[in-house]
């Protein structure tokens, strides 16, 4: 096991379907559950696999959509990408995660003609605190599992519980492969963090004993620009309804600004 989240193991590609076999590594362990992954890192694997597969430097992804079928299996497994929509300016494509004969996620993106538009362009969301202006935080530390212990992390002092600013880095790279550490890019290297946000700013407080349970069943992920640099800002707002139902939601930044968002759809649940 190496300092990575993730042992490729092999690859193969065939009709335009690519197939690649992981092995788990301790920082990818899930928080609720010693025997699954965290779907921050999950994320990042599966960021990872859209990246290699059949890149156009005519395009880029601008939407990532995840959804979560179950346990995420912390052991081996599966990755499945191919393209769904084929297309001259727009296309989507698809990537399933698998273990022991069950899905475990399905993420699909769109990836979009890039041209210049910066003649007109403009952003409504404002920038926030530089990471290097807020304090370390240790807030997370209380749900354990090897992926928390794997990041690190600044916030704002004025957060609340159900909103405020978190800062999120690491230094595990994603992939390993015969050995070798494969190069993390910025975009994998943020969105392998960015369902971290469901734990930033709980709306309860419960450091000793878990009481209530608020996992995500999916994770949406929008892009108005692609993300540079290696920290991660969470500007977010989360929001349990009265019915079990609640809603993680965060404008996501890098060091040089806002840069996209994410939704988190919550099932609440009692211990």
């Amino acid at each position: 096991m190496g300092n990575t989240y993730y042992t490729l193991l092999d690859r193969t590609t065939t009709d335009d379907i690519t197939t690649s076999n992981y092995r788990c590594n301790i920082h990818c362990q899930g928080a609720w559950n010693d025997n699954e992954q965290h779907m921050a890192a999950a994320t990042g694997l599966l960021a990872y696999e859209l990246e290699q597969f059949k890149p156009r430097s005519d395009m880029r992804i601008g939407r990532i959509s995840l959804d979560i079928f179950g346990l995420i299996h912390f052991g081996d497994f599966s990755v499945t990408t191919h393209i769904i929509r084929p297309g001259r300016t727009i296309e989507l494509v698809e990537t399933t995660m698998a273990a022991n004969g069950k899905t475990c996620i399905v993420a699909r993106a769109w990836r979009m003609q890039t041209s210049d538009t910066s003649e007109i362009a403009g952003l409504e969301d404002e920038r926030i605190g530089h990471p290097e202006s807020y304090p370390n935080w240790d807030g997370m530390k209380h749900w354990g599992g090897g992926y928390i212990d794997s990041i690190y992390l600044k916030a704002d002092p004025d957060n609340r519980q159900g909103d405020g600013i978190v800062w999120i880095n690491t230094d595990i790279d994603m992939v390993e492969e015969n050995g070798e550490v494969k190069p993390t890019s910025d975009f994998v290297h943020l969105m392998g963090m960015v369902d971290t946000a469901n734990g930033v700013v709980p709306r309860i407080h419960q450091p000793n004993t878990i009481e209530w349970f608020f996992p995500n069943l999916d994770l949406q992920i929008h892009l108005h620009r692609m993300p540079v640099g290696r920290w991660l800002g969470l500007e977010t707002v989360q929001q349990f309804g009265g019915d079990g139902v609640g809603l993680t939601s965060s404008v996501l930044h890098d060091a040089h600004g806002a840069f996209g968002r994410s939704e988190q759809i919550l099932t609440i649940r009692k211990a």
